[in-house]
């Protein structure tokens, strides 16, 4: 018998049958298997905390916590998904002193939260040792600017801003940054103290209680206080959240490990250490939720009033993810080595692109080595898009203080020292992102590139940079990745190294810098004045949908293209500075 409305029809609501459960995640894990009737989910992804700076002299900053972000009923393809544990940021090692390290990302699908700042450790311009901004910002010192928060911008936003220290000659440094506050500022002498770290969140109202920490998580570090002549105030409290507090003494108090808490400040004295930040976490809770229909009376109503549902799709994409470049370093330097390459094209591959708006990180290039405590090239940053990370190259090594850095693609060894080049592919993945930098004699080796590693210094000439990869993905073939030269010791009368193919800027003299775009390595500083090192490219990330699909992206500096035939009509949406792309189409 007909139905009386003239049936049921209309569009399906994304049905879920994951019983609501909740999966504590503490380490990564390539394959996290959902449950077989598992079709969205919800959760909260918490960044490694940035560790706590270090001073021969004068207090530190504490780091700032991890980037905290929750997700509500996003779908979830296939039946396992890889996620992505940050890990704390190490505290500053470096004499005499070295910022705090930045903490890592941690990855659920789309959902990227960034790793906390490190603890600032000194007033220069170029500061030693890891970025002090990040998901939380790294608490300053002795005056100089605290670490920004929510760096990259996400809305709502997934950290604050360290708090601020003392003007110089006083004592105390600022608090780093948490989920829910700025970290605070130090309070002057006689009764002054550390300024307490920014307090977490706690995510308990959204997953119920007997989660681990009491469900708050992401607590900014506490400023150190005392001075290495002097007397003591009182080291700031962690941030709620696992922060870990700051110190009176030369030993810092690290984050708590799996909430994303930012590692202590401490007294400045030689030999200290400063805490760690703590590693962080991914919180998954799998959603029941049942469809829905309408009759035909109801459907005919709202397709006339144009208020009828209609449900958007994920589409396949191929990408391309290249990392910010490492800079080469000061005097007689490796050159950097480039991003991290990684892509789908052609033929591998391709990433579902969920529908709705996906963040993409472009990675800056690292900035190059100069005379003083900070002559060391920083490697580059990353670069993300989805479940994909590319890593930032490493730096240069330099003759006088530092080996080279690991990354996408490493750096090449420090001239003068005979050093080696540090190793590609780290953290490893299939297919490698990059290659080892080159090894040097008196002068430094290349910077590895995404297709070859670093050339190795015969002698006082330095060695050229690793080619990159060509990829046509935009429609063109177009080379990247290419490491940077090393730099000579002309006083022996050497010759630079040549950048690799792809971007990678050649070494000193006339050093040049890795190009924008393209992730190539700053080439490193020769032997004579001046001796600086070149800054690392940028990175790029591209996206290849089909013709069909429905895209936009923000801001306007990144373009979305349609390629003529033979390509079929491919959309190519490219990314140089990070942004947003909305996946709008329908069936």
């Amino acid at each position: 018998m007909g139905s009386p409305n003239g049936g049921i029809v209309g569009v399906i609501n994304p049905t879920s049958f994951g019983k609501c459960t909740q999966t504590i995640v503490t380490a990564s894990t390539p394959a996290f298997a959902f449950q077989p009737g598992t079709r969205l989910v919800s959760g909260a992804v918490i960044a490694g905390g940035g560790g706590g700076g270090r001073d021969n002299t004068y207090a530190t900053g504490g780091g700032g916590a991890g980037g905290l972000r929750t997700f509500c009923s996003i779908p979830v393809c296939g039946a396992s998904i890889p996620i992505t544990i940050g890990a704390g940021g190490a505290g500053g090692s470096a004499a005499p002193q070295s910022d705090g390290f930045q903490g890592s990302s941690s990855i659920f699908s789309n959902i990227t939260s960034a790793g906390g700042g490190g603890g600032r450790a000194n007033c220069s311009p170029t500061p030693v040792g890891g970025s002090v901004n990040g998901g939380s910002g790294g608490g300053a010192y002795m005056g100089g600017a605290a670490g920004t928060g929510n760096t990259p911008p996400v809305s709502p936003p997934q950290g604050n801003a360290g708090g601020l220290a003392n003007q110089c000659g006083d004592t105390s440094a600022g608090g780093g940054g948490g989920a829910s506050a700025v970290g605070s500022n130090a309070t002057s002498p006689p009764a002054g103290g550390g300024g307490a770290g920014g307090a977490g969140t706690n995510i308990s109202p959204i997953f119920g209680p007997g989660l681990p920490n009491s469900g708050i998580y992401a607590g900014g570090g506490g400023g150190g206080t005392g001075y290495s002549g002097g007397a003591s105030g009182t080291g700031g409290a962690g941030g709620t959240g696992g922060g870990g507090a700051g110190s009176t003494t030369t030993t810092g108090n690290a984050g708590t490990a799996n909430t994303g808490g930012g590692g202590g400040g401490t007294r400045g004295n030689p030999g200290g250490t400063a805490g760690a930040g703590g590693s962080g976490i991914v919180i998954v809770k799998e959603l029941n939720k049942a469809s829905g229909v309408w009759n035909l009376k109801s459907q005919f109503s709202a397709r006339k009033s144009g208020t009828w549902p209609l449900a958007q799709i994920a589409v396949d994409v191929d990408f391309l993810v290249v990392a910010g470049g490492g800079a080469g370093s000061f005097d007689t330097a490796g050159g950097g080595g480039a991003g991290g390459y990684r892509t789908s094209f052609p033929g591998g591959t391709k990433i579902s692109l969920a529908a709705g708006s996906t963040p993409i990180t472009v990675g800056a290039g690292g900035t190059g080595g100069t005379p003083g405590p900070a002559n060391v090239g920083t490697p580059g940053s990353p670069s993300i898009f989805s479940t994909i990370t590319s890593a930032g190259g490493g730096n240069g090594g330099s003759r006088d203080t530092s080996n080279a850095g690991t990354g996408g693609s490493g750096g090449g060894g420090a001239g003068k020292n005979s050093a080696p080049g540090a190793a590609g592919n780290t953290p490893p993945v299939s297919p490698p992102q990059g290659n080892p930098g080159g090894n040097a004699i008196d002068g430094g080796g290349g910077g590895g590139g995404a297709s070859a590693a670093g050339g190795n210094a015969p002698g006082v000439n330095a060695g050229p940079g690793g080619a990159g990869s060509a990829n046509s993905i935009s429609g063109s073939s177009v080379t990247r990745g290419g490491g940077g030269g090393g730099g000579a010791d002309d006083t022996g009368g050497g010759s630079a190294g040549a950048g690799g193919a792809g971007g990678g800027g050649a070494g000193g003299p006339g050093v040049v810098a890795g190009t924008v775009n393209t992730g190539g390595g700053g080439g490193g500083g020769a032997r004579s004045s001046p001796a600086v090192g070149g800054s690392g490219g940028s990175g790029i990330v591209i996206i290849r949908a089909p013709g069909s699909a429905s895209l936009s992206v923000s801001p306007g500096t990144n373009t979305l293209t349609t390629l003529p035939a033979p390509a079929g009509g491919c959309k190519v949406a490219t990314f140089t500075v990070s942004g947003d792309i909305t996946n709008s189409t329908f069936p």
